[in-house]
């Protein structure tokens, strides 16, 4: 056959995903731009960082510091982590063989669970859970065990996460403060889960990217603080959103040394290493350790307002114990599914949220959708006026 004659084909592929498609937050962050609603929905900040982070970061371009990073991450930055989690925490990780900066916590957690997930391995997920879990694992082989958190509180069920444990199991992935739900585990919570996984080979894969809010005085319950757990686990972090800087897409794994050489294995190969200005950056600015201890008092002060605000509504209003975000009962203001209502809201009100259908597997209905707080005040007055009219 002749060039002049070739038909070009692109080879078909048999999907690793099937499932997978576009996502409700795009659907939803599309709808809002279109419609001119209010985007309640994704979780980010409207408003911008320190100026002092970003001055930081410019002063670490300006001085040259543009060429490739170590693999693991800057040294400054490691060292600034672990006396972070040392301080918080009370748990000591030797920063040159414990602490890996990474691009971000999605691909702190599908690193994770690639370099330790194999074929038929199983992974307990807690339903409701962010939606790169289930992905991660499948594309690692490994077969997934979803446990739901108890509907209505949200609170772990031990009893059936126990139930779910098999000798395959090769980990369990947790999140507190928690999205979507916004709760966040006790000590006593911890305990029991330390309790339960002492005798097994499970690891934990702990998601704490909301770390640093938490409210109502309550103390954020690091797997780091519990020896038993600390020694099975990967702490997942995230600068992003701590700083205000999601798009920086820098995050950190914490992690016993054995655990952190198989980490790296897998990150060496899947981005290898980090944006080397931003991480100077950050470890200039961590050595002021106030905007992170104020940022529960900043964002308590936000979710107050807007709680305040939806009391007007005929919305039942959830605990929010910790992350950015508000759930609430759709009950008595209507009778469409969550995914309807939030595509009328967002079209009729002109404010968007996210169902909490979304973030369970079989797309599990509770009638109570997500907003996002994390917004400037006239953003969230905004959305709440239009809320009003509920």
């Amino acid at each position: 056959m002749s060039s002049d004659t070739l038909v070009a084909r692109t080879p078909a592929v048999r999907t690793k995903l099937p499932a997978v498609g576009t996502t409700i937050f795009t659907v939803m962050s599309a709808l809002a731009t279109e419609t001119g609603a209010v985007n309640l929905g994704q979780g980010f900040p409207d408003f911008e960082c320190d100026p002092k982070l970003v001055q930081a970061v410019t002063d670490a371009m300006t001085r040259g510091l543009n060429q490739y990073p170590p693999m693991t991450g800057v040294p400054a930055l490691r060292d600034a982590v672990a006396a972070k989690i040392s301080a918080l925490y009370g748990h000591a990780y030797d920063p040159a063989t414990e602490i890996t900066i990474t691009a971000g916590a999605t691909q702190a957690i599908i690193t994770c669970i690639l370099a330790v997930v194999r074929p038929g391995d199983e992974v307990i997920v807690l339903e409701p859970c962010y939606d790169s879990y289930v992905p991660n694992i499948e594309l690692a082989g490994g077969t997934v065990v979803r446990v739901p958190l108890v509907p209505g509180t949200f609170r772990p069920d031990f009893d059936r996460i126990a139930a779910a444990l098999s000798p395959r199991t090769r980990a369990i992935l947790v999140n507190s403060p928690h999205n979507p739900s916004a709760t966040v585990w006790s000590r006593e919570d911890m305990l029991r889960l330390q309790d339960l996984l002492a005798p097994t080979e499970v690891l934990l894969i702990s998601d704490e990217v909301y770390e640093h809010m938490v409210f109502d005085g309550q103390q954020h319950q690091s797997a780091s603080r519990f020896p038993g757990l600390a020694a099975r686990s990967f702490i997942v972090s995230s600068f992003g959103k701590t700083y205000h800087v999601t798009g920086w897409k820098v995050g950190y794994v914490a992690a016993p040394a054995s655990l952190s050489a198989e980490f790296r294995k897998v990150h060496q190969f899947n981005v290898f290493t980090v944006n080397t200005p931003v991480q100077h950056g950050l470890a200039t600015y961590m050595a002021n350790p106030q905007p992170y201890l104020d940022l529960p008092a900043f964002y308590q002060r936000k979710r107050d307002l807007f709680r305040a605000g939806l009391q007007r509504t005929r919305f039942r209003l959830l605990p929010s114990q910790g992350s950015y975000f508000q759930c609430v009962d759709i009950s008595a203001v209507s009778d469409l599914s969550e995914q309807e209502f939030c595509l009328w809201l967002t079209r009729e009100i002109g404010v968007a949220a996210i169902p909490l259908s979304a973030f369970y597997g079989e797309g599990f209905d509770q009638r109570v959708v997500r907003f996002c707080f994390a917004k400037r005040d006239e953003t969230l007055h905004t959305a709440l006026d239009r809320l009003a009219r509920l």
